[in-house]
């Protein structure tokens, strides 16, 4: 599929990264994009040799600065939650992928940045990255799921302090408050992204892909079903080639080959 707004490419065997490409607007979400994200998160499900997807934004400045005033400022009220749906619907087909999916931030990732951030399932950062969900300064909400993630993921009055004050955050307080789970100096950061993609990319797909589902569906379990999910999972695994080729592996004292599925 051809795309205008964003890059999808694959960068190493298993490996495929997704670029927002509007740098000159900061790559600025306008409805084009959002349609060009769900259309890439398709892609990907249907792209059997995918293991790992990078998400990430062109230039030096943003990852991606918000979504596009230009195009939201005359909305009416319906065309407002339509875009929002839009949003969300392209956010959570990156969420659901059933492989890892990495947001490289690297800049400015802020209202509709930073929730294409968070809807990944774990963030980078460049030590240049700021964060910030400053919609309350234009006189909305968030709009693509930033009042959901954001509690889920640091808390609710962390998360009400960035929410209604709109104050920006550079990458060392992200860190802190778990909002990212690594920061490196800019120039390193593709090159660490990959280093862990290829991490994952040795370790057994099925088993990576169960994980995964096992995190996000007993998230919102009570702790009983979910460990009853992780049972469920975790016998499953001795199903597939690759429960058989990884413990082979290891008693033999010897690297896993697992086959890409």
């Amino acid at each position: 599929m051809e795309f205008e707004n964003i890059l999808l490419e694959q960068v190493e065997t298993g490996i495929y990264q997704l670029t927002v490409n509007r740098p000159r607007s900061f790559n600025a979400l306008n409805s084009a994009t959002l349609d060009e994200i769900y259309a890439a998160g398709e892609q990907i499900a249907n792209t059997p040799d995918a293991r790992v997807l990078l998400v990430t934004g062109a230039g030096e400045k943003a990852f991606v600065a918000g979504a596009d005033i230009s195009e939201m400022q005359n909305k009416s009220a319906i065309e407002g939650q339509v875009f929002s749906q839009k949003g969300m619907r392209a956010f959570r087909r990156l969420e659901t992928l059933d492989i890892p999916v990495i947001a490289v931030v690297n800049g400015y990732c802020l209202g509709g940045g930073c929730e294409l951030a968070m809807s990944c399932d774990w963030i980078i950062a460049s030590e240049r990255a700021q964060f910030g969900q400053p919609e309350v300064s234009l006189g909305v909400t968030p709009g693509f799921g930033g009042s959901q993630r954001l509690t889920r993921l640091i808390g609710r009055a962390k998360a009400m302090e960035m929410l209604v004050t709109g104050q920006q955050i550079k990458a060392d307080q992200a860190l802190t408050w778990g909002l990212v789970n690594h920061v490196h100096a800019a120039e390193e950061l593709m090159e660490k992204a990959l280093e862990t993609a290829r991490q994952i990319i040795q370790k057994g797909p099925i088993a990576v892909r169960l994980v995964k589902q096992a995190v996000q569906r007993g998230q919102d379990m009570d702790l009983d079903n979910a460990c009853v999910l992780e049972s469920e999972v975790f016998g499953l695994c001795f199903s597939t080639d690759d429960q058989k080729e990884g413990m082979g592996a290891f008693l033999e004292k010897r690297k896993a080959d697992f086959q890409a599925r």
